[in-house]
């Protein structure tokens, strides 16, 4: 078979669910993955000439993911944990030279009791359904000595609605135009936003295990080090605009998030929202001659959930 050629391998395994307590006596904290870890390396003569011997087996990559869970330092940070685990993978194995680990991170918040509005010290709630996210890759490829990171990081199914402040008018009027112009409207979306960090050297583990993960003791604020706080803050910021934008149409309120992003975090190089029209039409009642269509009057929907529209923008630094 002469004609072709192996020209990109990589592997690894997918939808590694880790939950993790850790405790401080009765006061406890707790944090659920979704993992993903991918290898690339020298790996090749285990597709062309079925030679196990260069895998490191996908069964092997789950143990290594549940061990560091149990013992890193960083298992609450996303993007520390994240960092850790791919710096792991290739520091111990030589013939691999990038690991890209995907993190999801479900929503646990701790229990309000009613009796005195204090949180519970190891009861939670899930009070959402989105969900954090975290890529990460981990490059050795210049050497195991010379290890650099990338790093993206967001929120994805943020699911958001305002029942006014949003208006739609000005747009192409043509032979194909059934959309009626709106100066107030219900706006919903399901936010997916990513962030991308600048990219940075990682310090090489010294240990004889390989398993130390060292951050340094001075690190950027607004960086991928403080991504803890950025993530706070880009949740807040797109929570805001959404809210308190008097929208012309989902792009502008769009730029405006990305650029209070970009704003108040230093670190990060550029921003990606997608959001998808949640539409909400006005139920028409004029056959019993009930007004239910203008926008005064507009209180009974249907949600539909599809055709949407898809909006989406990459706001960058300059």
């Amino acid at each position: 078979m002469s004609e072709s050629v192996l020209t990109n391998t990589r592997y690894g395994k997918d939808l590694v669910r880790v939950f993790r307590v850790v405790r401080d006596g009765e006061f406890h904290q707790v944090v659920e993955y979704n993992v993903r870890v991918l290898l690339e390396g020298d790996i090749e003569t285990s597709y062309t000439v079925a030679d196990n011997s260069v895998i490191v087996a996908t069964d092997s990559i789950k143990n290594i993911t549940y061990y560091l869970a149990k013992i890193s330092p960083h298992i609450l940070n996303p993007e520390r944990f994240a960092l850790h685990l791919g710096t792991y993978i290739v520091s111990k194995y030589a013939h691999i030279h990038r690991a890209f680990v995907t993190l999801e991170k479900l929503r646990w918040s701790r229990i309000a009791l009613s009796a005195n509005d204090h949180p519970h010290p190891h009861s939670f709630i899930r009070d959402g359904n989105d969900r954090q996210t975290v890529e990460v890759e981990v490059d050795a490829s210049a050497g195991k000595d010379k290890l650099s990171a990338k790093v993206t990081s967001g929120i994805t199914d943020l699911l958001v609605l305002k029942s006014g402040g949003s208006a739609f008018h000005g747009f192409i009027q043509d032979e194909y135009t059934t959309l009626q112009e709106v100066d107030d409207r219900v706006l919903s979306t399901s936010v997916d936003l990513t962030y991308t960090f600048a990219p940075l050297s990682l310090i090489s583990p010294t240990d004889d295990k390989k398993l130390d993960f060292i951050v340094p003791e001075s690190f950027a604020l607004g960086g991928v080090l403080d991504a803890v706080n950025v993530a706070t803050r880009a949740r807040t910021a797109t929570l805001d605009i959404f809210a308190l934008d008097s929208s012309a149409s989902v792009q502008a309120t769009l730029f405006k998030m990305g650029q209070r992003v970009i704003a108040e975090n230093a670190g990060v190089e550029s921003v990606t929202y997608k959001l998808p029209n949640k539409h909400y039409i006005p139920v028409d009642m004029k056959y019993i001659g009930v007004d239910n269509t203008t926008p005064a009057n507009a209180e009974v929907f249907v949600p539909v959930s599809a055709p949407s529209g898809l909006i989406s923008a990459t706001i960058s630094r300059k």
